[in-house]
């Protein structure tokens, strides 16, 4: 899932190859990705692209006073393409394409790009508005990684009696961040995934924040300016345990370690964050001594 590092870089790349154009044809192929009715895409057509933003994981262009919002959800992606099919896509079917949106450039280029979804599970949603805060994905996250400051952190963790990984993923408590990057940061902090916020101490709740800062402004920083195209693998070189289970840990050599459920899975390292305890498999609701 593209998280806040990918949908910052996306925003950027936007910014820099949409803005200044004027949006053309836009081509819903998959209608049930659209989440609003009024007004439809087709609404766009004509406007001049004057912005793009990022809230938590939800990515926008502004639109002459509309934007389109969109959340890429688990398997979703955003694809520029410099010489696009002038041919609408058939809406239904297989394809991954969701939806495609046609530009105009001040230099007389016709790019798109597409909305794409992997898999069989269809998440990816598209909104139409005229502020962003009316999408209710939106309007319910929390404050956002990188910006909220360590005060205000110590407040969230204080508040809620939860798993820490579980409470950092919470975009209700803190937006932006989800499975992978949270692997990284607790991995970083030296935090078991599964210590409840209410046992983590001041130091340990600074040192949480100050991974957090470190393992997101990392990612950023290594993420835009790149092509949309190469941000996926940017995005796995980075990573030094999540995805790695088998892999020795970076810090200390330990063999990382991975938690299952049912549709994902995170990972760890023993000797770092759990005092040398293997977590088991949550499917077993227990601890391996």
């Amino acid at each position: 899932m593209p998280e806040l590092p990918e949908v910052e870089a996306l925003a950027q790349f936007l910014r820099e190859h949409a803005v200044g154009a004027v949006v053309g044809r836009v081509d819903a192929a998959a209608l049930s990705a659209v989440k609003t009715f009024e007004p439809p895409v087709t609404a766009l057509s004509g406007r001049d692209v004057t912005g793009a933003g990022r809230w938590g994981k939800f990515l926008g262009m502004e639109c002459g006073g509309l934007w389109l919002v969109t959340h890429l959800s688990r398997g979703g992606w955003l694809r520029w393409i410099d010489e696009p099919s002038q041919t609408p896509p058939k809406p239904g079917g297989k394809s991954p394409l969701a939806l495609r949106v046609h530009f105009f450039t001040p230099e007389g280029a016709t790019p798109a790009f597409d909305l794409t979804e992997a898999g069989t599970k269809k998440r990816l949603a598209v909104y139409v508005v005229e502020d962003p805060t009316m999408v209710p994905g939106i309007a319910r996250l929390g404050p956002d990684a990188l910006e909220v400051t360590e005060a205000q952190f110590a407040e969230i963790l204080r508040g809620t009696s939860q798993r820490t990984k579980t409470a950092i993923v919470d975009q209700s408590l803190l937006a932006g961040i989800g499975n992978a990057y949270s692997d990284e940061i607790l991995h970083t902090a030296r935090i078991s995934p599964f210590a409840n916020t209410k046992t983590l101490g001041a130091d340990k709740v600074a040192e949480l924040y100050s991974a957090m800062r470190d393992v997101l402004t990392d990612a950023v920083r290594r993420s835009v300016g790149q092509d949309a195209a190469r941000l996926k693998g940017e995005k796995r070189s980075g990573m030094r345990v999540h995805a790695r289970t088998g892999q020795a840990c970076p810090v200390c050599g330990d063999n990382v370690r991975e938690v299952s459920y049912a549709e994902r899975s995170f990972q760890y390292c023993p000797t770092c964050q759990t005092g040398g305890k293997v977590l088991a498999d949550r499917r077993m609701s227990r601890l391996l001594k």
